[in-house]
Order: structure tokens, then C-alpha cells, then sequence
């Protein structure tokens, strides 16, 4: 290595993309291609980085395995940043497994947390949880050893583990310190503000008031039927029946629940759980139906009975029930909290995190922008979804599985 690329390395290093163009923004060799492109990824013209980089794998050849294996981390970086999850994840291990195999055990690391919060975007918490138990972050440069705990961080968030996270991401302070990059200090900062912005409404005898992320794990853990509109479950202390899938079921326990302890008129029901303004005996017979399923998927913890004017909802070893609602509602809420992260979204990407098909989320896209509430740049694949984050509200937080389907 010579003594400008090992200049502009350590630049990139600390942090100073700038610092880093002055030593190699004309050379076109393998190693500056390199190092061009992460200096503009660290710019935000991921655009230009990504082209730097594929020409600087092309450039290094087949006997340096390890050089390309790092541009290949790097461009999948660049993916996730850009939310594009539909970069090969075994082209990653691949490179990943090069990097083990000649002992570059700072960047195998780094691709391993790559995997890692690419599970995270997508919701499979588990899989991410598993993955990261298996690291020792104690070895870790204070830079990678900060990622290590803003994914712990965010894992701890989805799983409402609050303590934990707040541990994670006192460690990811002062691991950003150490390392002296404002761009890290700032992400640790910026995900330090979720934990003190509203993350739920807890809706109880007909009132509503905004919870905290801690204020949620404590309704979670009081022991209450608690009908959760964000995760579309409902719970109790010991059981959790999913009604994700079952949208018609979730509508009437969600009214149910709202009512408590007063019953719903069989009208509200049917306005809520069908969309029906003038219902007629079909739409009566198939309350009827679907009161029987959701009595029986919430048997274990709760009776649906009938009354004179509807039915109502009477908890078992619960003593009270409660309604957790997004803070804010919209038809195409979940599109738009996983939009308000600030990031951009490719429409694939958002279809693979939801679960939902390319054109439910595609028709919601538009809807949000017809509504001047998205906007979108590029075409084609390149074309990208973005929109200012809700103010004082956390965003995906709460929304770690797929959307409700019919």
C-alpha cells in the first residue's frame, strides 16, 4: 500500500471523506476506485459510490480475493443504507467467508452486521437475535464495536426489552467516542431520542393518552388483555393469539376492546369489521360467523358473549382491557412508518419488509403521494420513496411484522 491510499484510508477511517478525495480523487487505480467509492458513500451519492466500487472489484482481479471481498461489503452497505434488500445475501457470506478464511476479521465482522440488520429491516428478529449472540464485540475496533450495540439497541426496542436497550446504546456512546466519528456519535444520539418520543396510544375505558416505549413494555407486563393495533395480537400475561393474518377477526377485537367493559352495538360492528352502511341479513349471518372464530381464538384468555344490543368482551384471569394504537393512524400507516426513518426506499424493499405483495405496497406509495405525504426520485429500479420523519414519533418501532392480509 502506498503511502497516498494509506492516507486516504486513515481519513475514511476517522471519518473525513473529504480528507480522504484530496489524496486519491484522481487515480483511477483498484485501490483509490476503492476508496473513492466509500468516500462518496460516506457523502451520500451512493449512486457514484456504488458504480466506484463494482469498478473497483473488476479492477483488483481474481488473485486478490480479499481486496474485492471488501468491495463487495462495502457495496452491500451501500444497499442496505439506500434500503435496497434485495442485494445477494450469499454473495455477502461469500465475501464474508474470504475475509474469515485471510483472517481480515475487522471486515468479516462487518459483514456479519451487515446480515444482521439486513434481518432486522425484515423483521426476523429471531434469526437477528441468534446471529448477534454468537459475537464477542469485546475485540471489536470502537467503530464496529458502536454498530454491534445500535443493533443490540434495535433488537431490544422491536422486542420492548427497554433496559436493555438503554444498556446497548450507553455501550454504543462511548464505543463512538473512542472512535471519533461525528457521523457515529450522531446515529447513537439519534436513536437515543426514540426511546423519549411517543411510541403507542394506550386507549382504555373510551380515553386515549400517548405511551413512551417504556410506558408499553410496563402495559405489556401488567398483566391486562391488551389488543395490540401495532403488532395486531392480542395478549395476556402468559398467551399471545396472532390475528395478522385475520383482518375482519382483528377490527372486531379491537372494538371490543375499546368498548370494555360496555358491550358494541351489532351496527358498529358490522360498520367496523365490514365497511357496511346499510347492512342486511348476510352481513348479519357472517357476524355471526366471524364472532364464533374470534370466540374461539381468544378462548384461552377471554369470552365473546352475546348481549341484547351486540356483544362484549369479558376477560378471563385479566383484570382490566386495553387498546395499544399506533400513535398515529393512517390506511397506509404501515408504508409510511417505514418511510418515516428518514431513509430511502426502493418499492421491493418495502414489499419485502411488510410481507405484502409488490402492488398492495406500490398502490400505497401512490396514495401517500398523491396525498403529499412521499415523494419519490429516480426511475425505474432506481427509483426511490422517502419522507421526513413524523415529528415526535418513533416510526417502525412497533412494527415488526408483516402487514395484516386477508
Amino acid at each position: 500500500m502506498d503511502s497516498l491510499i494509506a492516507a486516504a484510508a486513515q481519513a475514511l477511517a476517522a471519518g473525513d471523506p473529504l480528507g480522504a478525495l484530496k489524496w486519491i480523487s484522481l487515480r483511477n487505480d483498484a485501490p483509490a476506485l476503492a476508496l473513492r467509492g466509500i468516500a462518496m458513500a460516506q457523502l451520500g451519492d451512493l449512486v457514484r459510490a456504488k458504480a466506484l466500487l463494482r469498478k473497483a472489484a473488476r479492477a483488483f482481479g481474481a488473485k486478490e480475493a480479499v481486496a474485492r471481498a471488501r468491495c463487495i461489503v462495502a457495496e452491500a452497505e451501500i444497499a442496505l443504507v439506500s434500503r435496497d434488500l434485495s442485494f445477494s445475501t450469499k454473495t455477502l457470506e461469500t465475501a464474508r467467508v474470504a475475509l474469515e478464511r485471510h483472517s481480515d476479521r475487522a471486515n468479516a465482522a462487518h459483514a456479519r452486521h451487515l446480515e444482521i440488520r439486513r434481518l432486522v429491516l425484515i423483521s426476523r428478529l429471531d434469526e437477528a437475535e441468534r446471529a448477534l449472540a454468537t459475537f464477542d464485540a469485546a475485540p471489536l475496533l470502537p467503530a464496529l464495536r458502536a454498530a454491534h450495540e445500535l443493533v443490540a439497541a434495535g433488537i431490544a426496542m422491536r422486542r420492548l426489552r427497554i433496559n436493555a436497550a438503554r444498556d446497548a446504546l450507553a455501550r454504543a456512546g462511548r464505543a463512538a467516542r473512542d472512535a471519533g466519528i461525528p457521523a457515529l456519535i450522531a446515529e447513537v444520539e439519534s436513536t437515543e431520542q426514540v426511546l423519549n418520543t411517543p411510541a403507542a396510544r394506550l386507549i382504555a375505558l373510551g380515553e386515549g393518552r400517548l405511551l413512551l416505549l417504556d410506558e408499553v413494555e410496563a402495559v405489556l407486563a401488567s398483566g391486562a388483555l391488551v389488543v395490540d393495533a401495532c403488532r395486531h395480537v392480542v395478549r395476556d400475561a402468559d398467551t399471545v393469539v396472532s390475528l395478522a393474518t385475520r383482518p375482519v377477526l382483528f377490527a372486531l377485537a379491537r372494538a371490543l376492546g375499546e368498548a370494555w367493559p360496555a358491550d358494541v352495538l351489532r351496527s358498529t360492528l358490522l360498520t367496523r369489521a365490514f365497511r357496511a352502511k346499510h347492512a342486511d341479513e348476510l352481513h348479519r349471518a357472517r357476524l355471526r360467523v366471524e364472532i364464533g372464530r374470534l370466540r374461539s381464538k381468544l378462548r384461552a384468555f377471554a369470552d365473546v358473549s352475546a348481549t341484547v344490543r351486540g356483544f362484549g368482551l369479558a376477560p378471563r384471569g385479566a383484570g382490566k382491557v386495553v387498546v395499544l394504537a399506533p400513535p398515529v393512524e393512517d390506511q397506509n400507516a404501515s408504508v409510511l412508518a417505514f418511510l418515516a426513518d428518514g431513509e430511502a426506499w426502493s418499492s421491493s424493499a418495502l414489499s419485502l419488509a411488510l410481507g405484502a405483495s409488490a402492488r398492495t405496497v406500490q398502490r400505497a406509495l401512490e396514495a401517500l403521494a398523491a396525498a403529499g405525504k412521499v415523494q419519490s426520485y429516480g426511475r425505474g429500479r432506481a427509483r426511490r420513496w422517502t419522507t421526513r420523519p413524523l415529528p415526535g414519533f418513533t416510526t417502525t418501532l412497533l412494527l415488526p411484522g408483516p402487514l395484516p392480509r386477508g
